[in-house]
């Protein structure tokens, strides 16, 4: 997917599809954890209606933190679990936007000025 050292650097329009690539899966790891956050409180927490549970979710993901407190000791450790695995997902997600930055910062340094 990406040029090795030797090879120039690609134009563009390719970097711009290629950051458009990297953007579709960072949303795909979001949602499928905003998933995963929606079904274990539908799940662990009685009387919790989806939209609750969804909103609970996408706060968690985007760092604010939750908006209805867990009452059920299984929920709290969800919770405290889900918390660590959206820390790892965030670093994941911003690894997987920058990676093709860096490497074409990185590949414009290691390119010769003989060519």
């Amino acid at each position: 997917m990406y040029e090795s050292r030797g090879a120039p650097l690609v134009n563009r329009r390719q970097f711009a599809w290629r950051m458009v690539l990297h953007l579709v899966w960072a949303t795909v790891f979001i949602t499928a954890s905003v998933l995963i956050g929606v079904v274990g409180h539908l799940v662990l927490e009685q009387g919790v209606h989806w939209h609750d549970a969804l909103l609970n979710s996408a706060l968690i993901v985007g760092g604010i933190g939750p908006y209805i407190m867990p009452q059920t000791y299984s929920g709290k450790v969800f919770f405290a679990i889900y918390g660590v695995y959206v820390s790892l997902v965030f670093v994941a997600t911003l690894g997987v936007v920058l990676a093709p930055i860096a490497h074409r910062v990185l590949h414009a340094f290691h390119l010769d000025d003989n060519d």
